[in-house]
């Protein structure tokens, strides 16, 4: 899965979170956001939904799955930390915006056209704009795959860094005349 590709991805976390948070202008922000990803559905299933305002966070718990256009993110829980911020030098007009979201439990992302991502833990920081996967996490793509301690990638670099813990190496295994057109 390539940092382009994510980007989409990132986009079903942004705009659950964006849909499910009190507090906001809904109609410009969740607009704004659909014109910039397209106009399908996010359907997004688990076995209970919390919502808490004083802690500012949206908890998806069980069995979560998020569907938006080619990609399904699967893991136990999912939790949004959003924030209210308000327009400058108007206090009344306040947005709802996303810090971070955190995946939890078995959390597999996978693409239509082929490739995965599998971690113990996903997190998206909204504005650093990058995703770290922790906890066992490996990009596959066919038969080629990249696995360490630590995967990053950096959204607005378009550029991914994979790391590993002391005593421990990165791994990368790639086939001679992969599949054209997908790169991992």
């Amino acid at each position: 899965m390539t940092p382009v590709k994510c980007r989409s991805f990132i986009f079903i976390w942004v705009v659950a979170a964006m849909m499910l948070a009190p507090g906001r202008p809904a109609a410009q922000s969740l607009k704004d956001q659909f014109q910039k990803g397209g106009s399908s559905p996010i359907t997004i299933q688990s076995n209970t939904l919390e919502v808490n305002d004083a802690s500012k966070t949206v908890v998806f718990r069980g069995d979560v799955s998020a569907k938006k256009d080619e990609f399904v993110m699967d893991c136990r829980e999912m939790v949004v930390y959003y924030e209210s911020v308000s327009e400058e030098g108007d206090a009344e007009n306040t947005r709802t915006q996303i810090n971070r979201i955190v995946a939890k439990g078995g959390v597999s992302i996978k693409r239509a056209q082929g490739g995965m991502a599998t971690a113990d833990e996903a997190v998206y920081y909204q504005i650093e704009e990058k995703v770290v996967l922790t906890g066992r996490p490996v990009v596959k793509q066919g038969k080629d795959f990249i696995e360490g301690d630590r995967i990053t990638i950096l959204l607005k670099e378009n550029r991914s860094i994979v790391e590993s813990n002391e005593g421990s190496k990165v791994k990368a295994v790639i086939f001679q005349g992969g599949e054209k057109g997908k790169p991992l």
